[in-house]
């Protein structure tokens, strides 16, 4: 369950229909992939939406907190204001591999390519997963394309199925606003692939939750990790904006205990669905928000970015691999512990009603 169905609230905007990355039309797929006792790793694709990426480029820029991260395409993304193809995730030694698929996919749509930017982004699962068996394939990638749809699993799939979060089990985690500005309603949405956090650290809705489960089994790394954001949002802002609205997310990433650590990879993918750059066009009409209106959107790219990673504990299930085991969140304790601090909710109970 993610955290509104158990009463938790973060923020103060309302969330989108699907509470997801989904809402702005963005389907995502996956390919789980558990072999033996130590494999535990897979790929995840978002899969925007227009019918060619390459053909129908969207305005995205990147921000980088902590760069011992190894993302594939950032550079072109900075240089020229937009992505052309799918954004896909996996492990840090798989990026490459998934590049590659991604490069073949693309030249499948378009006979005329000769040169592709892919997107790929990382994390690096070797705690639970034998990362240099080097288990993820080109196959899947189109696996998890194959799968993509707006109705995806959160949690222990995917690019998601090794990663830990603050000594817990982590993965993939998704979350949405909507804002008004000028009249018109605008959807901010976060995707994250939470890998990273010392368990003290855990902050949810403001509680230390972590400092009260810091003797919960399953502890070990120094929870230095990493994670990926992916940052969407349908409002029509242009490259440079989209840079602004990125940075926002790791208020978000602060606000639940990340601290980007040294040896955190910390990156951020913002793109806007609000319109496209067709590849054949000569002159391009655009429209796009002031810049005095997008303190709104900046404040739902912090809150769906910091309830992303809590619904990833939240939606992560215990997993053992690679001789060693991490916990799914207890929502339970979690719940008590903020009943304890005075929260209120459809899942909790006021301490004054009992």
């Amino acid at each position: 369950m993610k955290a509104p169905e158990l009463g938790i609230k973060i923020g103060l905007h309302p969330h989108g229909k699907r509470n997801s990355i989904a809402d702005l039309g963005v389907k995502v797929g996956h390919s789980t992939i558990i072999e033996g006792d130590d494999i535990r790793t897979g790929v995840t694709v978002l899969l925007p939406p227009v019918k060619n990426p390459y053909r129908e480029r969207l305005f995205a820029s990147t921000f980088v907190m902590n760069g011992f991260s190894k993302p594939i395409g950032f550079v072109q993304v900075d240089e020229l204001g937009y992505i052309e193809t799918p954004i896909a995730l996996t492990n840090t030694l798989s990026v490459y591999t998934v590049a590659s698929a991604v490069v073949k996919h693309m030249i499948g749509l378009n006979p005329e390519l000769r040169s592709v930017s892919p997107l790929v982004m990382e994390c690096n699962d070797s705690y639970l997963n034998n990362i240099r068996k080097l288990a993820v394939g080109e196959e899947h990638y189109f696996e998890a394309l194959g799968n993509a749809e707006l109705d995806f699993e959160e949690g222990s799939v995917g690019a998601g199925t090794g990663m830990s979060a603050f000594e817990f089990k982590g993965g993939m985690g998704s979350s949405s606003r909507v804002v008004e500005i000028g009249g018109e309603e605008y959807t901010v949405a976060s995707l994250v692939l939470a890998n990273f956090g010392r368990r003290e650290d855990l902050t949810i809705a403001g509680i230390p939750v972590g400092l009260e489960l810091k003797d919960y089994p399953g502890r070990g790394t120094s929870g230095r990790g990493s994670i990926s954001i992916v940052v969407a949002t349908n409002a029509p802002l242009t490259a440079r904006q989209l840079g602004r609205l990125g940075k926002r997310a790791v208020v978000g990433l602060a606000r639940t205990g990340g601290y980007a650590y040294h040896g955190s990879g910390d990156v951020v993918l913002a793109f806007s669905t609000a319109q496209t750059v067709p590849l054949d066009k000569e002159a391009h009409l655009l429209s796009f928000l002031p810049d005095n209106t997008l303190s709104r959107l900046f404040r739902a790219a912090a809150e769906a970015t910091e309830e992303a990673i809590i619904n990833a504990l939240l939606q992560a299930r215990t997993i053992e691999g690679n001789g060693r085991v991490r916990y799914a969140l207890p929502p339970e304790q979690v719940l008590r512990i903020l009943k304890n601090y005075g929260m209120t909710g459809p899942g909790l109970i006021s301490p004054q009603s009992e």
